[in-house]
């Protein structure tokens, strides 16, 4: 009877968070923020440098620097790209698509200086990047910030700056297509884009008078004028994952100072391993022993702003490149940062490893037990707490194309990614976090060491 009586209330539990969320989180899951700005002609298209750091990208720029040099932009538009110590002939193959393309011009090519202490290799290409295209003549209006393994549709800077003139927004930003052509593809992306959706609320990240703050760093457009506003690019310089960290920075700018960036920007999330702080949201709330989160505490020590205005919406037009054919590959990448977006708290950890099951794992463990037990009360609830979750993963699958049947298997999907976090924690603590391409970040300074 206890028993029994225990296990409606867990499963009761889970049902009313899923409602909270439908309900009461900036629906999120409807997936509906999508750039969608009329063909319009703007009196005057300002200036853009687009700024794109390449580590071993020699793969993938025949098809993504081809479509960068390809916008049907009007106005001036120029590319850097910043060879960051590549071993991998990356410099050579973009000015080779350049001649074939007649574009040599447009393009500059820099060879990336060795990495200091205090950055990460990506931010550190970017910000010499930057640092080059404001020697250019016409000085940038805005900056492109966008990754080698982007195909850009060739009106995305187009739209992108129609709708940041049209709207008066300091930083627009896309959640960019990503593939999802292998079986784990299909699998595991189109849920980092729900959780990330749910981590951050698109139509709450859009709201200025809402303190929510996102953006996608495969797709960033940020006026010069705001990014000079909040310190320039080294005000992330410490974020492993930045592109969050970025954008909070503009919309937070009126009661922004550079000079005290270090600290509540140091720890931040990115838009791939962001997914692990989707996942562990709810977790985190509902952890007892819950620790300061530093981005948590700098967003309620800032007043409602109105001068930083940002935008992130989603797009079926630009998309990513970057294969991730297999499971391994992907538990890889995401297992490489998840335990930092836990702030490396064993606390946080515990809590997530409690809060996953329950939000996401209850429900069909429920519906099983329930049918077996004959509570027909619990099997009740849980199926309508795991149809509620299925259905709010619908809009999500149906922008990737994937078919709906995948939305019921989101708890197993969880379930792996919780893995995921907890194979991140113990990388890490055998000192093998933080690896990428040839890199290994630390915790204190984001030193790096071979691999």
């Amino acid at each position: 009877m206890i028993i029994g009586e225990v296990g409606l209330g867990i499963t009761f539990i889970s049902l009313v968070i899923w409602i909270v969320l439908l309900c009461f989180r900036g629906q999120f899951w409807r997936a509906d923020q999508k750039l969608d700005v009329p063909a319009t002609e703007l009196e005057k298209w300002p200036s853009v440098c687009a700024v794109i750091p390449a580590r071993n990208e020699a793969e993938m720029l025949p098809a993504t620097m081809r479509s960068a040099l390809l916008q049907s932009y009007p106005g001036s538009f120029k590319i850097v790209l910043v060879d960051d110590n590549s071993t991998d002939n990356t410099a050579n193959v973009a000015k080779n698509v350049a001649q074939e393309l007649d574009k040599s011009q447009q393009l500059h090519i820099l060879s990336g200086e060795p990495l200091p202490p205090g950055w990460s290799g990506k931010l550190w290409a970017i910000s010499q990047g930057i640092r080059y295209a404001e020697t250019l003549i016409p000085t940038p209006d805005y900056f492109l910030l966008t990754d080698a393994d982007i195909e850009h549709h060739n009106t995305n800077l187009r739209q992108l700056v129609a709708k940041s003139q049209q709207d008066d927004l300091d930083l627009v930003s896309l959640m960019v297509l990503l593939r999802c052509e292998s079986f784990w593809e299909k699998v595991l992306i189109p849920a980092f884009v729900f959780f990330f959706q749910k981590l951050y609320p698109f139509r709450w990240v859009n709201d200025p008078n809402n303190s929510t703050a996102a953006a996608a760093g495969g797709c960033i457009l940020i006026s010069r004028e705001a990014l000079n506003r909040v310190g320039g690019i080294e005000v992330v310089r410490q974020a492993l994952i930045d592109d969050c960290a970025l954008a909070q920075a503009v919309k937070n700018s009126r009661g922004f100072s550079p000079a005290n960036s270090e600290s509540p920007l140091k720890w931040t999330k990115s838009s791939f391993s962001a997914l692990f702080r989707g996942l562990q949201l709810l977790a985190r709330d509902l952890n007892p022993w819950r620790v300061n989160d530093p981005i948590e505490n700098f967003n309620n020590n800032q007043q409602p702003n109105t001068q930083g205005k940002i935008w992130l919406g989603l797009t079926n037009l630009t998309r990513s490149l970057r294969p991730y054919p297999s499971l391994s590959s992907i538990w890889d990448m995401v297992a490489r940062t998840a335990f930092t977006q836990l702030n490396y708290s064993p606390l946080l950890l515990l809590g997530t490893l409690i809060g996953m099951p329950l939000i996401y794992i209850v429900p069909p463990v429920g519906a099983i037990v329930g049918l077996l037990t004959g509570n027909w009360l619990v099997t009740l609830v849980s199926l309508s707490t795991w149809l509620l979750m299925a259905i709010a993963y619908l809009p999500t699958l149906k922008l990737y194309g994937c078919s709906s049947l995948w939305s019921f298997c989101l708890p197993a999907i969880a379930f792996l990614y919780t893995l995921m976090t907890l194979d991140s924690a113990w990388r890490h603590w055998r000192g093998q976090g933080g690896a990428w391409k040839g890199r290994v970040y630390s915790l204190t300074g984001i030193t790096t060491k071979p691999i």
